[in-house]
């Protein structure tokens, strides 16, 4: 349970007096964690650090106002940073925005016709196996920033090069190469130092800004020959609304396969990361549909004034969640604290290297690179999903985000050959009395029937006792028995209490997630 939730008895519903407070500080909290990730992804995106910002002002003001999931914060995701850097380094700088108006209109149709609940059909190993390759492609071109360089045009180039990088360092000089090498470890090691050993009482101040802080006094104090970032004077001259030729470009078939696949996977890293906020509290639950909406409105505007593309982010909403936020007013104040920082300081954004950028890109890139999910997804579900997870991971690194998340879907629908004479799935609820109901899975559980039961399982009761009986099930794969373990440990931080009849099918494997 979180600090907000702790406050109040369930049921009860604290007052303006209280959640003003504690968003107020919240929002702060937020602020300084986005600040330099909306920067950091921009720089990696291959575009002015300043347009990250105004996403970020997009994702807070605007998003924050309108979203399904009042908690989660949106800005530029580094999910997005590779497709970003290659529709750029293709196609141009101008056509970011109009290819953000139609992933926008895209999700904004797509929340409409209530497709929401279909972005939580993906295979966590997909998704994940996405993540870990997006992560190597971060930390590969990011490395070359710490060497005063600029990334490649494919991932695969920019690992090839790091030997070469390496080889290139001087130790014995200080030229601006072993300069803006001293500035990114300065950042990545105040990260990691501070993440390790953070005393309690300043548990909310984030890691990168203290990253982005030491390298710039670092660069500063020793006038250090280093590339620093460069944004202008004001905020209105980081708006590049696009021309009429860019969006008659729109007719390349190319283009709109490009827009296809921003929106796909913006909206999957949204609501994914909708789902896992839901997790953290006990407040309202995500509305996936609105949330969808909101995000192509927020990709629409975007795309008008030639900013980032944006998707709730699940590192700014879980800062968000554990500095105490109790309503959507926390995301809208910190994007309205971006805009007043860009608006009356730029002069102290222009002081921070691009080194000091990229060494926080390359510790949230590397935190993306984790193998603890595809142990879990191996010790628990087989080879299968760890083998999709392994396939979506390096043909993302290999050829590009769309392929690789192709392939890994194309994979996860192996997982219904066994069912494919037994497809019904049939899904029962109904209340046995007072504060007491049971919902029964009859069937082949599999990720095309998710839609069904996460609309079930939203329906569930936050209080007294729930049964879920799974005795007619005949198969249950991964993505949905992630699916049920989410659910049951939501059930759980809420003190509903959740049975399991003792002859369940897969019985035990729910019970690990916390049923009785």
């Amino acid at each position: 349970m979180t600090q907000a939730a702790a406050s109040t008895a369930p049921g009860e519903k604290p007052g303006f007096s209280t959640i003003l407070p504690r968003d107020f500080i919240a929002s702060i909290v937020v602020f300084l964690v986005a600040m330099p990730l909306c920067m950091g992804i921009a720089v990696a995106s291959g575009v002015p650090a300043e347009r990250g910002l105004v996403t970020g002002i997009i994702g807070g003001v605007i998003v924050g106002a309108l979203a399904g999931s009042p908690l989660q914060v949106s800005g530029p995701a580094a999910g997005l940073a590779v497709i970003v850097f290659e529709i750029v380094a293709k196609h141009g700088l101008s056509m970011l925005g109009p290819i953000l108006v139609v992933a926008g209109l895209i999700q904004l149709i797509a929340g409409a016709a209530k497709l929401g609940n279909w972005f939580r059909a993906i295979s966590p190993a997909v998704v994940h196996g996405m993540l870990a390759g997006i992560g190597v492609l971060i930390v590969a071109g990011q490395f070359h920033v710490l060497f005063g360089d600029s990334p490649k045009a494919h991932g695969l180039q920019n690992l090839a090069a790091i030997p070469g990088a390496l080889a290139g360092v001087q130790f014995a000089t200080l030229t601006q190469v072993e300069a803006a090498l001293a500035v990114g470890v300065v950042t990545i090691g105040s990260i990691l130092l501070w993440e390790k050993f953070r005393p309690k009482a300043l548990k909310l101040v984030p890691g990168a800004l203290l990253g982005v802080v030491a390298g710039t006094v670092l660069a500063t104090v020793l006038a250090l020959d280093v590339k620093k970032i460069v944004v202008p004077e004001s905020i209105t001259a980081a708006i590049a609304i696009p021309g009429v030729a860019d969006f008659a470009r729109m007719s390349d078939p190319m283009l709109l396969v490009t827009a296809i696949a921003v929106a796909f996977i913006a909206s999957a890293e949204t609501l994914l990361s909708a789902a896992a906020v839901d997790r953290m509290h006990d407040g309202e639950r995500t509305k996936y549909n609105k949330e969808l909406g909101a995000q192509g409105v927020g990709n629409m505007l975007c795309g008008l004034v030639g900013a980032l593309p944006m998707t709730g982010v699940i590192v700014r909403s879980s800062a968000n969640v554990q500095a105490g936020a109790m309503s959507r007013m926390s995301a809208i104040l910190h994007g309205v604290w971006i805009l007043g920082f860009v608006a009356l300081l730029p002069w102290l954004l222009r002081m921070v290297p691009s080194a000091a950028l990229a060494g926080v890109l390359v510790v949230t890139g590397w935190k993306l690179v984790s193998l603890q999910h595809v142990r879990h997804l191996f010790a628990r579900y087989g080879l299968l999903p760890a083998l999709i997870w392994g396939a979506t991971f390096v043909m993302v690194v290999a050829t590009d985000l769309l392929t690789g998340v192709l392939v890994g879907m194309a994979l996860t629908l192996l997982e219904l050959v066994p069912n494919l004479k037994k497809m019904r799935l049939n899904v029962f609820q109904r209340e046995l009395g007072p504060d007491e109901s049971e919902i029964r899975l009859e069937g082949a559980a599999t990720f095309v029937q998710l839609p069904k039961i996460a609309k079930v399982l939203d329906s569930a009761p936050n209080n007294g006792r729930v049964t879920l009986d799974t005795r007619g099930l005949t198969s249950l794969d991964h993505t949905v028995a992630e699916a049920l373990s989410d659910w049951l440990k939501g059930k759980a931080r809420a003190g509903v209490e959740v049975e399991l009849p003792p002859s369940c099918a897969f019985g035990d494997r729910l019970r690990a997630a916390g049923a009785h």
